[in-house]
């Protein structure tokens, strides 16, 4: 296999490949023509086209409901998984799509996940030490409590944790770039493209890299990306750093390819900007369960639309406001 083309792509631009995978098996001519833009418009969006294509290839000769599964949502490919455990056929159609999605596509730990959300969706748990964890969407995580220790395992997505405090265990949160131990604390904990982004709102955290000796305490009001190998520098909190806890997003000054990167977690299918927009400026707060609503709230101080090309792929374009004649 070409390395270029087996390189991974996010779970966004495949969710965008796989809905339009679904468009276009009765697709217009306009669906088409945009499904043209979008594949040229970025070399991630060609090389998830091309792999959703091998895919393809590799249950040509599976049974029928493997191939089904793939284009259906996430949450009902977790389902169809667990369905389907007898027969040689069936058998191997699970391994396939296990190996071949862990490895290029989605992690499975998310669809094996103890506790997990869909795209948009936000829920609040309870843990049997008190400790409280609202889960942010497509988020998904495992909880692994012992004797020695509570620990849980953030496999994707974001978390806001309320640690519990009549317990004497560490608490620890884990995820592939490290360890993150509690001191009697509120704190975010998010999986990003880079790493894991900590953010402390109250007390104080000590961040562990997984490859290294190095620990650092992050106190309330500071953040720090953490890789494998080691912690980027110490930052302020930015304002409204929980708002997605009350289901809004709040930015000051952000690009505005980045605002409507995050408007994206948000909802299915392709959210994008074209080049000439993407560096505006924005300050405000949108909500985040109708991102239509949030994208309609741009429209009146930036020179932008909306292009809604089909239900899947939404993109803001350059738009030039017309002045009213004297």
């Amino acid at each position: 296999m070409n390395p270029a083309c087996a390189k991974p792509v996010s779970a966004r631009v495949l969710d965008a490949a796989i809905a339009w995978q679904l468009s276009l098996d009765s697709g217009s001519a306009q669906e088409r023509e945009a499904f043209a833009r979008w594949h040229a418009a970025d070399e991630e969006h060609a090389r998830a086209w091309r792999q959703l294509g091998m895919l393809d290839q590799r249950f040509s000769v599976a049974s029928g409901p493997a191939r089904a599964a793939l284009l259906q949502s996430r949450t009902t490919l977790r389902r169809r998984l667990r369905k389907m455990g007898s027969g040689l056929a069936s058998l191997v159609a699970v391994v396939g799509l296990t190996l071949f999605v862990a490895e290029r596509y989605l992690s499975l730990d998310y669809w094996l996940a103890d506790q997990r959300t869909a795209t948009g969706e936000q829920r609040t748990l309870r843990l049997a030490d008190g400790t409280v964890v609202n889960l942010n969407t497509h988020s998904a995580l495992d909880v692994r409590f012992d004797a020695r220790q509570r620990r849980i395992v953030l496999q994707e997505g974001e978390i806001l944790v309320e640690t519990g405090h009549n317990d004497p265990r560490p608490f620890i949160v884990e995820t592939r770039e490290g360890r993150l131990r509690a001191l009697g604390t509120r704190f975010l904990v998010k999986r990003e493209d880079q790493g894991t982004r900590l953010s402390v709102l109250q007390s104080a955290v000590a961040a562990h890299p997984q490859a290294t000796d190095e620990e650092q305490v992050l106190r309330e009001g500071q953040q720090v990306l953490m890789r494998r190998d080691g912690l980027g520098p110490t930052l302020a909190l930015g304002p409204g750093a929980d708002a997605w806890t009350r289901g809004m997003l709040v930015v000051d000054n952000a690009r505005l390819e980045d605002l409507v990167h995050e408007l994206g977690r948000y909802r299915r299918g392709y959210l994008g900007v074209e080049p000439q927009v993407a560096d505006l400026r924005i300050t405000g707060s949108f909500p985040l369960h109708d991102t239509d609503l949030a994208l309609a709230a741009l429209l009146p101080t930036l020179p932008v639309q909306v292009e809604h090309i089909t239900p899947w792929w939404t993109q803001l374009k350059h738009h030039e406001k017309s002045t009213s004649p004297l």
